[in-house]
């Protein structure tokens, strides 16, 4: 079969043919239709995330069940389907509990094992980790859904707990933070987005955002705000000063959707009083230096977020099937699979690469 694969890291990709992968006894080989490009492939590429070289990046899918193990039950062949980016053993109490993204033994197509830059990739404990696609949802669309979206959406709902009427500041407007911006103003939200590409923030504010700021604190509107928030709390100056003043006081649910130190503090920075910040966006180099002083002043949360379980699917498709949600929307780039290596290559700088998620289509 044909694979992106790459030998150290941060050498070059290159599109060339490997062996197919064997199909477990719980698990399934999918055919795949499109797979999304994203940071997270680019950070194991980098050596950021050890796998396993060589290695076949790709860990958002969509596809065709092509072989199923003897032990599965639940897909055959033909099936249309997709699966989170982290999948659970199935059989652990976390799993049970249906918090498969955090099971000690989750296997991740991409990072544990081969991925889906290939025209083939296994999913291991299938009757665990599946999710039906229905049929109106393309691959393409589909593709969007397993990492950033679904991590977005858990991010929001479960972590951020928004409601209509609430602030919310997201950091990073890549994929997983312009989809955050789109559940959330989907979900009432009045959403500010901060990021250092004028074409990222443009196309945040088409998703909905109510509000957009530069990297500098300088506002889409030319504005600049200096300023404490109007309940009196401090603003250190630069975004978070432009956030308080926005948002009268501070956001109430903030989210790092880019992966940065500096970029982790800001979002502690920008919440009002009891506010909640949601980590999403990965931050390698070890320990990470965040205003603490600020989270027990201000009694603030901190999550962390790590994807989504198959079993918590059914609530986001739900959204996507009446229209609440359009993923579709946020497609940057449609490729084939040899554009893989100049799209990792793109998300070198920050804010690189194309407003939207890039995905590379197979078939259908």
């Amino acid at each position: 079969m044909k694979a992106v694969i790459y030998s150290a890291y941060g050498a070059t990709p290159v599109l060339t043919e490997v062996p197919a992968p064997a199909c477990p006894a719980d698990g399934v080989v999918i055919m795949v239709g499109a797979t999304g490009v994203c940071r997270s492939d680019w950070h194991a590429w980098k050596g950021h995330d050890p796998v396993t070289l060589p290695h076949v990046g790709g860990h958002e899918f969509a596809g065709l069940v092509a072989a199923a193990g003897p032990g599965v039950t639940r897909w055959r062949p033909g099936d249309r389907v997709t699966a989170p980016f982290a999948c659970g053993c199935g059989r652990c109490e976390f799993c049970l509990a249906g918090d498969a993204q955090v099971c000690p033994r989750q296997t991740q197509p991409g990072f544990t094992g081969p991925g889906s830059f290939a025209e083939l990739v296994v999913v291991h404990a299938a009757d665990a980790n599946l999710v039906t696609l229905p049929a109106d949802v393309s691959f393409v669309t589909a593709a969007c859904l397993g990492c950033r979206f679904a991590t977005a959406f858990r991010a929001v709902t479960a972590h951020g707990r928004v409601r209509p009427g609430d602030w919310l500041a997201v950091h990073g407007c890549g994929g997983v933070g312009l989809s955050a911006v789109m559940i959330g103003a989907a979900l009432g939200a009045r959403v500010v987005a901060v990021d250092v590409s004028a074409a990222a923030l443009a196309r945040a504010r088409e998703l909905g955002a109510e509000a957009a700021i530069g990297a500098d604190g300088a506002r889409a509107d030319g504005a600049r705000a200096d300023g404490a928030g109007a309940d009196g709390s401090e603003a250190d100056g630069g975004v978070a000063a432009a956030v308080a003043e926005i948002t009268g006081g501070g956001a109430h649910v903030s989210i790092d959707a880019l992966g940065s130190p500096a970029v982790a503090a800001e979002s502690l920075r920008c919440l009002r009083r009891r506010g909640r910040h949601v980590q999403v966006g990965l931050l390698p180099g070890g320990p990470v230096p965040l205003p603490v002083d600020l989270v027990i002043a201000r009694e603030l949360e901190v999550y962390g977020s790590h994807g989504m379980a198959a079993r918590d699917y059914p609530a986001m498709m739900r959204m996507v099937a009446d229209g609440t949600l359009r993923p579709a929307l946020l497609t940057g780039d449609v490729i084939g699979l040899e554009g893989v290596p100049g799209a990792l290559a793109a998300m070198d700088s920050p804010g690189g690469g194309a407003a939207g998620m890039v995905v590379a289509k197979l078939t259908g």
